[in-house]
């Protein structure tokens, strides 16, 4: 191999760049390297396929394309000063709607949308629909969800606001941020409105901190029984996670930023009418309106690789949940319906794989 076919490799490729996590990064001895694929060029191009004593493959795939993209704006920022001697652009991230969409939304769209599997962007004319059928459309989709939770859990109330939260169970995910002072989200439940939080999730077999994680929330499950109802869901799966994004009232997201490189649950519970209750990381930064397509948690930190604050991010959810999202879900129907029409309208019509791929071709595969 020469410096000539490097370049041909390199006019024929595209690299985009999925995490922060240094565990997406992965590198190799290049002693091993060499026992195992006995390729010379490794030692004689170690600025194409090395960096220092190790083959990285995040180095190999930046120095072999020519185009970078990260998977949110945000994460483009944050990739770019993880590399900083290279270009890297953002196309962020979508979900297939026809995919995530539930059968009663889906029914509902095509009595007023006519056309949006193939023109996902037409979504935006869900501010047309009557609040009143997309409330019965959702309750259609809770039962659904509450069904399923009936049969492996704890009973739930379809009147109830139901949190959602349904991811791999990693620790920067912080799926147990919620619980971070029980007595107080105890006291939310029985002061302010009732609540109900359903989870699922698995953590990689190896990831003993995420296994910790799913432990904490089944200690707090025990401590808020009968005050707070908790369902975790196992046996996580594509069908569950649809039943999850379009049956719950409000989606959860509590990453560690900046370590959300997207994110698309929310994106999936959007195409459902259901708003995000999220730290401003990955996707959100872009997806939020707040108090019109969702609320945030936290500060909104931006070009830096600092990390948020776990205790100032978990008073943040609870005064989130006080003084907003639970006192619209109970006394103005009407405004928290409003909500879930401008989650499809600007989300859903935007945050989906049709955008993407077009913003792939125009970005990154004709230039």
């Amino acid at each position: 191999m020469t410096y000539d076919d490097v370049e041909q490799v390199r006019r024929k490729c595209v690299f985009t760049t999925h995490t922060p996590v240094a565990a997406g990064h992965d590198e190799f001895p290049v002693d091993l390297v060499m026992r195992v694929l006995g390729r010379l060029e490794i030692y004689h191009m170690k600025d194409v396929f090395c960096c220092g004593d190790n083959l990285n493959l995040t180095y190999l795939a930046l120095n072999l394309t020519h185009y970078v993209n990260g998977v949110a704006k945000r994460h483009g920022e944050i990739s770019q000063q993880m590399f900083a001697g290279y270009s890297i652009d953002a196309i962020t991230n979508g979900v297939h709607a026809a995919t995530w969409t539930a059968k009663p939304f889906q029914e509902l769209y095509d009595r007023y949308i006519p056309g949006w599997r193939q023109d996902n962007f037409s979504l935006r004319y869900a501010l047309s629909i009557p609040g009143k059928e997309v409330w019965e459309a959702h309750i259609e989709a809770k039962r659904r969800l509450f069904q399923h939770v009936g049969e492996r859990g704890p009973g739930m109330d379809v009147n109830v606001l139901t949190l959602g939260f349904a991811r791999r169970a990693a620790p920067y995910k912080r799926g147990d941020l919620l619980f971070a002072d029980l007595e107080r989200l105890k006291s939310i439940g029985s002061k302010v409105g009732e609540l109900q939080i359903i989870y699922a999730g698995k953590a990689h077999p190896r990831d003993l901190e995420g296994k910790e994680v799913i432990k904490r929330i089944f200690h707090a499950k025990e401590f808020l029984k009968g005050s707070i109802k908790v369902a975790y869901l196992e046996n996580y799966d594509m069908e569950l996670g649809r039943m999850m994004t379009s049956g719950v009232d409000v989606w959860l997201n509590t990453p560690q930023p900046p370590l959300e490189a997207s994110g698309t649950s929310g994106m999936k519970a959007a195409l459902n009418g259901v708003p995000s209750l999220s730290v401003m990381d990955g996707w959100w930064i872009e997806g939020c309106i707040e108090g019109t397509t969702g609320w945030c948690v936290g500060e909104n930190i931006r070009l830096t690789r600092g990390s948020g604050d776990p205790s100032k991010d978990a008073s943040s959810l609870y005064e989130k949940l006080e003084d907003a999202v639970i006192p619209m879900f109970y006394s103005d129907r009407t405004r928290f319906i409003d909500v879930m029409l401008h989650s499809i309208a600007i989300n859903g019509s935007f945050f989906n794989t049709q955008r993407m791929v077009l913003q792939y071709v125009l970005k990154a595969y004709f230039i």
